[in-house]
């Protein structure tokens, strides 16, 4: 049985095969990223932070490095893909397999499947339209969704498994050379070239022990189905692979040298951003229009003089910054779009008023000190989504690396409140609206709400990202030479919380949050 419709459907594929056989049982698709992990009872943050994959124009510069490995059943690719994330030892890799992206099966397919006669090693069982749609769009920064394939219903599981973040992307399967579209967005490919006696043992331990079968069962199914399906699809493809790893995954040799090129491309695609020429470039520009500033009343210039003192106590500061923050969220939603509507008063007369006109408002904390504006936020939006985003500073390199962040299903309808209490340099905030965008919130949508930025910071942020609208209570000129806000506040976290700051703190680093 052919599970496409005819040989229109194989012209993007490579090589041009006829037609095998090869039913399988599995339980659900696999798809994994493998970062460095801090598990706690609240949160799951990564302890190797992911460099800036954008510029200082807020632009991605560099695409993830995708791995292709192919090779046929039971040839060790996922014994090998783990090898080289374990030896590799680097933040944000994700191993994306190949089984995830099976076609729905049609109720027809579906009895074809439960009498072992549906071809799972056929080219058309794979939906390769949306696998190479999700790897191109991983590819680029961008935050995906993958199916869960359950090989229990041959269909996918309603939830899918989003994914994002990805610096090496490891794709795997048996089809991975197949398809030209996809062998475009491989930087890398790789063959397994495991013996087929070797193979079939490893399927004759795994099916008897595993799912119950008997041997003359397997060795019939390796005979019929697996081995043609290998030689008429997969073998042909080794062609097309920059390296061959013969033996699978207990070839060292040649995992060593995968990882020495790997390394040396990361190495050539790394970004290093130039702080000190980041807070010059904009000096005796004009502020930007984008950029509004709350109205200095004597009441807000008040209690900027009560938080700005060094003197205050950590009670008075929380008191008179959250009023401050209640101030500036409700300044920042009269930036959200509004229409005309009418209602009807007691008195039975029309009043021409306004609402919300959109589809949510979602909030957006950068961690730590950005979570104090979220009871503000929460007390004047009703009903209002809440995402977070840690963002720490790396003070080898002094660039921003993320960590951490759990974002709203669906937030890229979404209009977008990104609260931050400090913007100095605006190396965190460009990050995080980077974040917002690789998860296709629109730009026009996001506004950054701070209580106190730095020239350089809204420049910065403005300067990337012209179509996000600013909004703070105050803005200082000065930035000294270790990127703290002159005259500023302090470290608004630990003030606020009474911690100490670390003595190299910056405005712009964000601590680990409290579980």
């Amino acid at each position: 049985f052919n599970s496409g419709s005819g040989e229109g459907s194989l012209d993007r594929l490579l090589p041009s095969v006829n037609t095998g056989l090869s039913p399988r049982k599995r339980s659900t698709s696999q798809c994994k990223s493998e970062p460095p992990l801090l598990r706690t009872s609240k949160r799951t943050i990564y302890t190797a932070g992911r460099p800036p994959w954008y510029n200082e124009h807020g632009t991605q510069s560099k695409e993830a490095f995708v791995i292709g490995l192919c090779g046929g059943s039971a040839s060790g690719k996922t014994t090998v893909a783990r090898k080289i994330i374990e030896a590799l030892d680097v933040p944000w890799v994700v191993l994306l397999s190949m089984d995830s992206f099976y076609k729905v099966l049609t109720a027809e397919q579906q009895l074809l499947a439960a009498n072992n006669d549906y071809n799972f090693d056929h080219p058309d069982a794979f939906d390769f339209s949306l696998l190479v749609h999700t790897l191109r769009k991983l590819k680029q920064g961008k935050s995906v969704k993958i199916p869960v394939y359950d090989f229990t219903t041959h269909g996918r599981q309603k939830e899918w498994k989003t994914v994002y973040g990805a610096s090496v992307i490891i794709f795997e399967g048996i089809m991975s050379f197949a398809d030209k579209e996809l062998l475009k967005l491989l930087d890398m490919k790789i063959f397994v070239d495991t013996d087929s006696d070797i193979r079939l043992v490893r399927r004759l331990r795994r099916d008897i022990t595993e799912r119950g079968r008997d041997i003359e069962g397997v060795i019939k199914q390796y005979n019929k189905f697996v081995k043609p399906a290998f030689e008429q699809y997969i073998e042909p493809t080794m062609r097309l692979a920059d390296i061959v790893v013969p033996r699978g995954g207990g070839n060292m040799v040649a995992i060593d040298l995968i990882v020495q090129h790997v390394h040396s491309q990361l190495e050539e695609r790394k970004l290093r951003w130039d702080m000190a020429a980041l807070a010059s470039a904009h000096q005796a520009q004009p502020l930007p229009q984008t950029l509004s500033v709350l109205e200095n009343t004597p009441q807000v210039r008040g209690m900027h003089t009560i938080i700005r003192n060094k003197e205050t106590s950590r009670d008075e500061f929380i008191f008179y910054s959250k009023r401050l923050m209640r101030l500036l969220i409700e300044r920042a939603l009269s930036f959200l779009p509004s229409q005309v509507h009418i209602v009807q008063t007691p008195q039975g007369e029309d009043y021409e008023g306004r609402t919300f006109h959109g589809k949510g408002i979602t909030g957006v904390s950068i961690l730590r000190a950005g979570e104090t504006m979220e009871p503000a936020l929460r007390a004047v939006c009703k009903d209002v989504r809440i995402g977070k985003i840690l963002i720490q500073t790396n003070q080898d390199t002094g660039e921003p690396e993320l960590h951490y962040l759990r974002l709203p299903k669906d937030i890229g309808e979404d209009h977008v409140i990104l609260m931050d209490c400090t913007v100095s340099t605006g190396a965190a905030a460009m990050m995080a609206i980077r974040v917002l965008l690789d998860h296709d919130v629109q730009e026009e949508k996001i506004l950054l709400v701070s209580l106190l930025m730095a020239e350089m910071g809204v420049h910065s942020v403005a300067y990337a990202f012209p179509q996000v609208k600013i909004i703070t209570t105050a803005v200082d000129k000065k930035v000294n030479d270790l990127f703290h806000i002159i005259p500023g506040i302090g470290n608004f976290g630990d003030r606020y919380f009474g911690t100490d700051a670390p003595p190299d703190w910056s405005d712009d680093d964000m601590d680990e949050p409290s579980c």
